[in-house]
């Protein structure tokens, strides 16, 4: 069998979200697919980035590249003329995987897209111009309809694929994706290194949010319920933001600068996959209070640590840590304010969740989430 899968998700050099799941999925889907599988990876870049796609090589894969721009190649060539025909570019394929959205002209191929959530139609507001502008000429609404098989990460992402998409259920599955991090001894040395990279070589506790820098994130509110624990509590706790900035961070800053702990609110830029273990391991408490998720992927990282975490009681988020995580209304600052206070001053309660988390993370696992994709491939390719 021939799978074609679309890898311009890969592009950039620093992996998030979706091009985090696409790889760590596409590679346990490699190491495990039958010898008789054969996969075209193929991929839009101007440049040149050959040595970047070696990890990527195997006896059963081939790379095919075009070196359009990318306006040209999505805009123009794909969305207007609707050439190249993808699967035809490749060579041919049985069974043509898109991990995500994008601009792609097919001929007469079996497809399975994979959506992570549907935000920007749930929540418009939450995103710039330029970005919804770009899903508005997607046509998600039609690339979900010539699609045979749907993946949705979550229940809560297929019932909105149902709802908003008028789609019959029985055309989607729910896979639950992988836990991108697994649990590893960490000595003082790289302690050290890490403080020496993003902290200045200081050390201190803190309490810990990770993702872009955006307001579907909540970190307003966040900021928000951080004063009012500092407020009440004789801690000296810091926040620390890590993560790139996105878009619309006007409100968010403002917070931060009116903030009378602003000194104690630490921002921090991308943190490297290979980081990210002691960023976790060295937090007091782990936060994500985001407004909307298709899954998730921060908690479960954090409970992998055993940091007791708090998340908020909407969309996935409760899908996803079931019981290992302290759930909370994200519109009330003061509510997150006092799960703060309950996990850092109840120690029974503290050690509860961090047992729990833990626990809920072994559910999760890229092997798992691979078998079924292929058994989705298998079945595709038998249809023909």
């Amino acid at each position: 069998m021939k799978i074609g899968v679309d890898i311009r998700v890969l592009m950039d050099e620093k992996y998030s979200g979706v091009s985090e799941y696409t790889a760590n999925l596409l590679q346990a889907i490699l190491n495990q697919a039958p010898s008789d599988y054969q996969f075209i990876l193929f991929y839009n870049c101007r440049l040149n980035i050959k040595k970047r796609m070696d990890k990527w090589k195997r006896d059963n894969v081939e790379i095919i590249s075009t070196r359009y721009s990318n306006k040209l190649f999505n805009y123009f060539l794909q969305k207007i003329f609707s050439y190249p025909k993808v699967d035809k570019l490749i060579g041919g394929v049985d069974v043509f995987w898109s991990p995500h959205f994008n601009f792609t002209s097919f001929s007469d191929v079996k497809r399975i897209i994979t959506i992570h959530d549907l935000s920007f139609l749930r929540y418009p507001k939450y995103f710039s111009f330029r970005q919804n502008l770009w899903h508005k000429l997607l046509n998600v609404k039609k690339i979900i309809r010539q699609s045979d098989r749907i993946v949705a990460v979550s229940e809560n992402t297929k019932n909105d694929i149902e709802e908003l998409m008028e789609v019959d259920e029985d055309k989607t599955d729910v896979i639950y994706s992988g836990n991108n991090l697994e649990k590893k001894e960490i000595n003082e040395k790289e302690i050290k290194i890490f403080r020496d990279k993003y902290f200045n070589s200081k050390s201190f506790s803190y309490i810990l949010y990770l993702g872009t820098i955006e307001p579907r994130k909540n970190i307003s509110n966040l900021i928000k319920a951080y004063n009012i624990y500092r407020d009440d509590n004789e801690s000296g706790l810091k926040l620390v933001l890590a993560g790139r900035k996105g878009w619309k961070t006007k409100a968010i800053f403002k917070e931060y600068n009116n903030s009378k702990y602003r000194d104690d609110i630490i921002f921090l830029d991308y943190i490297e996959t290979k980081d990210k273990d002691v960023l976790y391991k060295e937090a007091e408490v782990f936060v994500y209070p985001s407004f909307y998720e298709g899954f998730g992927f921060p908690p479960l990282e954090a409970m992998t640590y055993g940091v007791p975490t708090i998340v908020s009681n909407v969309s996935s988020l409760p899908e996803v840590v079931n019981d290992g995580a302290l759930m909370v209304n994200p519109y009330d600052p003061k509510e997150i304010a006092t799960a703060l206070e309950e996990l850092l001053n109840d120690k029974e309660l503290y050690n509860h969740f961090s047992k729990k988390g833990r626990e809920r993370t072994q559910f999760f696992n890229w092997q798992k989430t691979a078998d079924k994709y292929l058994q989705i491939f298998k079945s595709l390719k038998d249809e023909k």
